[in-house]
């Protein structure tokens, strides 16, 4: 798999996920735990699922968790505005948290749309060739 094992949306998803941990840790020690802990899980598992869609078994199977990675991502920005807009994060300092879950969005987004714009593809590829396609495309 070595055409994926290195790509953007693995590493953005990634990096996204540690700035959410970071965030998440300042959020608790400002005893905020109940949004902050949303913020986590959904932060958190855009990755999770960016890594299983990329060790998918199918074509179906990768649009799947990518679609759910998508929505994770666009949960994720709800949270931050609403910390945002609710004083907890600053709009000024935690502003590349935004802008970096954003950009994760429209990664993600322009995946699925060619995922699903090429899934009745009749080229014989395999699963692994597929996703390196669409995950070169969407770079």
């Amino acid at each position: 798999m070595n055409g994926i094992s290195e790509n953007v949306i693995e590493k953005k998803s990634y990096a996204f996920a540690i700035n959410v941990v970071n965030a998440y840790k300042k959020l608790e020690s400002r005893s905020e735990y109940v949004l902050s802990k949303q913020l986590l899980r959904s932060g958190t598992s855009i990755g999770a699922n960016v890594m299983e869609g990329l060790r998918a078994q199918s074509r179906k199977d990768f649009i799947s968790k990518m679609n759910i990675a998508l929505k994770e991502a666009n949960e994720s920005e709800y949270w931050i505005r609403l910390l945002m807009d609710t004083g907890y994060l600053s709009k000024q300092e935690d502003k590349s948290l935004l802008d970096e879950c954003k950009e994760v969005c429209r990664i993600l987004s322009s995946i699925v749309r060619t995922a699903n714009n090429n899934l009745d593809n009749k080229v014989k590829e395999t699963t692994e060739e597929y996703i390196t396609s669409i995950i070169e495309e969407a770079n």
